[in-house]
């Protein structure tokens, strides 16, 4: 038996939802906190999003994807990484420095280091 074609909507948003590691639900299925998306009014689909602390595991994943091991990465690769998921808002995560310490191969003192040199950076632009 073959499955429908998707609602246009649901194609439409499908890399975006992907993108950010939420999931697409059927509407009647949506929960309270889900985000219900109308087509003419009419409700299609519901957008389920990520736990805010599945989400830097999800960022760390596509990051990895994008640049293959990111502990195998230059220094200059780690910083772009860094300065990357500061503007994500990776930092602001609990255990985020750590994590992301973690999966760069470097230690927490290096993080702060660039994170630091980041900063720095844009104050004297």
């Amino acid at each position: 038996m073959s499955r429908p074609e998707p609602h246009p909507l649901a194609a439409a948003v499908g890399p975006l939802v992907g993108a950010i590691g939420a999931e697409i639900v059927a509407a009647a299925d949506a929960r309270a906190d889900d985000v219900v998306l109308s087509w003419e009014g009419e409700p299609v689909l519901a957008v389920r999003l990520p736990r805010l602390a599945d989400s830097l595991d999800h960022i760390l994943a596509d990051l990895r994807r994008r640049h293959g091991p990111l502990s195998e990465l230059g220094r200059k690769e780690k910083q772009t990484v860094v300065r990357i998921l500061e503007e994500r808002g990776a930092f602001a995560l609990r255990h985020g420095v750590e994590t992301v310490a973690s999966a760069l191969g470097v230690s927490r003192f290096t993080v702060y280091n660039y994170l630091n040199r980041e900063n720095a950076a844009r104050t004297t632009q």
